[in-house]
């Protein structure tokens, strides 16, 4: 169990891998107003800079829960670079099927709701683990722009714009599932060129290392084709955030 190498070279030395940069992550750990030993499960946990951060800055404690080996390792790593690994563990495995063997204060999947089918069922997953009156934090896309056309849909990593919902209709699906919206921190174009842009200078250089890798020729394609995709369609399209939900 484990992901395509691919996403390992993408990422390359990101922390943080989704299209908030750590000035956002940070506002939304202090937006929360976490006390310390507050416990969070963090679903699709990446390289545990929300966990590691939290805990150095908020004094949270908790698990994070991710199947690439190379994250989980990075994050083991990040916690001791951080002096919190008696506060957070890291653990690789299924994150869908992962439940805590107490509730948590806060339950987070934060950029992967495919775990879930989407956000419905992704609410499920994290309902599952979270005491009463807990928090669930979701990160997921939204449609910025109505798209005009198929090209745009699928220049900003969607199959139909049923994919994705506009900002209200994301909130409204949230009210519609039982939850209550309140916080919310999101991407800007900036912070989204920072992830995008990071990916591409990666590529090159691994590259620029590795060109008679057998993944060579199919990531030679993708740094020729994503920055004009990016530019001409995501970037104006589509946007992102970590929405903070209590169910009523």
């Amino acid at each position: 169990m484990d992901l395509p190498r691919s996403f390992v070279i993408r990422e390359g030395d990101l922390r943080i891998l989704n299209p908030i940069d750590a000035g956002k992550l940070a506002t939304l750990g202090r937006v929360l107003k976490l006390p310390p030993g507050t416990s969070i499960l963090d679903l699709c946990s990446g390289k545990g800079e929300l966990l590691c951060t939290w805990a150095r800055d908020h004094g949270v404690v908790g698990t994070g829960v991710d199947i690439s080996t190379a994250f989980t390792a990075a994050a083991r790593e990040r916690a001791a670079e951080l002096g919190v690994a008696e506060q957070v563990r890291f653990v690789h495995g299924d994150a869908a099927a992962y439940v805590p063997e107490e509730p948590v204060d806060v339950a987070a999947c934060v950029g992967a709701t495919w775990i879930g089918g989407g956000v419905a069922g992704t609410l499920e997953i994290l309902a599952r683990g979270l005491r009463p009156g807990g928090i669930a934090l979701v990160g997921e896309p939204y449609w910025r722009i109505d798209p005009p056309d198929q090209a745009t849909v699928e220049g900003s990593q969607a199959a139909s714009r049923e994919d994705f919902q506009d900002l209200p209709g994301l909130v409204r699906l949230f009210g519609d599932q039982g939850w209550d919206l309140v916080e919310m921190v999101l991407a800007d174009q900036d912070s989204w060129d920072r992830y995008a842009a990071a990916h591409w200078l990666n590529l090159r250089r691994w590259l620029d290392a590795h060109p008679h890798d057998p993944l060579a020729g199919e990531l030679r394609q993708e740094l020729t084709e994503d920055p004009l995709r990016y530019v001409r369609y995501q970037r104006e399209y589509l946007g992102w955030g970590v929405f903070a939900l209590i169910r009523r």
